[in-house]
């Protein structure tokens, strides 16, 4: 027998679930695919949203050929073979332009995608691509320009229980059985929605029933599913989206946004190392000179790390990030070192001022190197007025103060008033 997922999948529009914001009632995306007008399309959202049975669903209302690859078996010779037969059809009929569809079209190569322009720029057919990965990083520009990128979203509580409620009442194999939902909280917990894992869940609790009945409650999901990792895919984009909000939450001076992002990476497998690293940079872009000490706590962080590993790791790990969100924050070096570089490269190889050059060499000295150049430290305080920066710079300010905290008010005073 075919898995749930497959015996439930809908066949039109209307027994489609969720995706409103592309393919409700009055959407353009549902008039182009009513008035059969199929633009070729890439559709992007995490697995089991739909993707594969939105394109199915488009290939049967408008009523043409559906070929299917999936990137992760096929090969240039696949593709070209598609397109030799969907060249045949269109000799025939032009108004029944056929649909390719590729799943995980981002796992193809960049010959493999460039083999696919010249039959997508010549119309022999429509391509219709299904990713999990952001396309503008994993497909190639000339083949995105020619696509519509369709933004599909995880399903919301209500879609995955009509889901459920439907499967219940309608599957052949679930009918037969009495399913009594008590609770659904740890079942759309696991699913993270995904409708695809919410009716593997359910097929798993099927195996379970006793005397064709069943009740479901949080218990048996937890018992049926114990150990079951969350979604965390650490070469995807939920990879850096859930990194970005970490460093965004210890920016803001959130501690308690950022462990919870720190918890999501422990749960989803992140390497610890990565974590760490990511706290170094932290500890110096947004805090900085502001407190120098954070550049040394998240240091000493990254090393505990390497040295202990999972699951003690997550201590060091939780320790640095709350003093980082806690700590005062200055990104003065991080501005600083940016104009310097913007500098560098508007203004190229400015000659060094004599005065501040070395002269290892009686040659050298004798053309000017470092000829009146004035020694701090034979000055009070260790500090002489002098010219260090090219004439064409001179008077430029790189390193402005920010004076969120005592430690780089003292340290921007004290320059400041050397340099009266």
């Amino acid at each position: 027998m075919l898995p749930l997922a497959e015996r439930l999948r809908p066949r039109t529009l209307q027994d489609y679930i969720g995706q409103k914001h592309l393919v409700g009632e009055g959407t353009m995306l549902r008039t182009m695919i009513e008035q059969h007008r199929i633009p070729s399309m890439i559709l992007w959202g995490p697995p089991g949203v739909g993707k594969t049975t939105l394109a199915e669903i488009i290939a049967n209302t408008a009523q043409v050929p559906f070929y299917t690859l999936s990137a992760v078996t096929s090969g240039v010779k696949d593709v070209r073979d598609v397109i030799d037969r969907a060249q045949k059809v269109s000799l025939f009929s032009q108004e029944s332009r056929p649909i390719l569809f590729i799943d995980e079209i981002h796992r193809f190569s960049k010959s493999q995608q460039d083999s696919l322009l010249g039959a997508v720029e010549r119309g022999v057919f429509t391509l219709i691509g299904a990713t999990t990965e952001n396309p503008s990083f994993e497909v190639i520009r000339p083949l995105l320009s020619r696509c519509q990128v369709y933004v599909l979203k995880a399903l919301e509580k209500e879609e995955l229980l009509q889901l459920l409620e439907r499967a219940i009442d309608k599957d052949v194999a679930l009918s037969k059985i009495r399913v009594q939902l008590k609770e659904t909280a740890a079942l759309l917990r696991y699913s993270g929605g995904d409708a695809r894992r919410m009716l593997g869940i359910l097929e798993i609790i099927q195996s379970a029933a006793n005397e064709g009945k069943i009740v479901i409650d949080n218990a048996l999901v937890e018992r049926q599913l114990e150990a079951t990792p969350l979604a965390y895919d650490k070469m995807g984009d939920m990879h850096y989206d859930i990194i970005s909000a970490f460093i965004k939450s210890i920016r803001g001076s959130d501690p308690n946004a950022a462990l919870y992002y720190l918890a999501r990476m422990i749960e989803g497998g992140e390497d610890p190392l990565f974590i760490a690293r990511r706290l170094i940079i932290s500890s110096t872009e947004d805090i900085g000179l502001a407190n120098p000490n954070a550049l040394l706590l998240a240091n000493a962080a990254f090393d505990a790390v390497s040295k202990i590993g999972w699951p003690e790791a997550r201590i060091p790990l939780a320790e640095a990030t709350i003093y980082l969100a806690l700590s005062p924050k200055s990104n003065s070096a991080y501005l600083g070192i940016g104009a310097a570089l913007d500098a560098v490269k508007a203004t190229g190889n400015i000659p060094v001022p004599m005065h501040i050059r070395n002269a290892p060499t009686k040659l050298m000295a004798d053309l000017g190197y470092s000829d009146q150049y004035k020694y701090p430290h034979d000055y009070p305080g260790n500090y002489v007025p002098q010219q260090y920066l090219p004439d064409q710079l001179l008077g430029k300010e790189f390193y402005k103060p920010q004076y969120s905290s005592p430690t780089e008010a003292r340290l921007s005073t004290a320059w400041k008033e050397k340099t009266k």
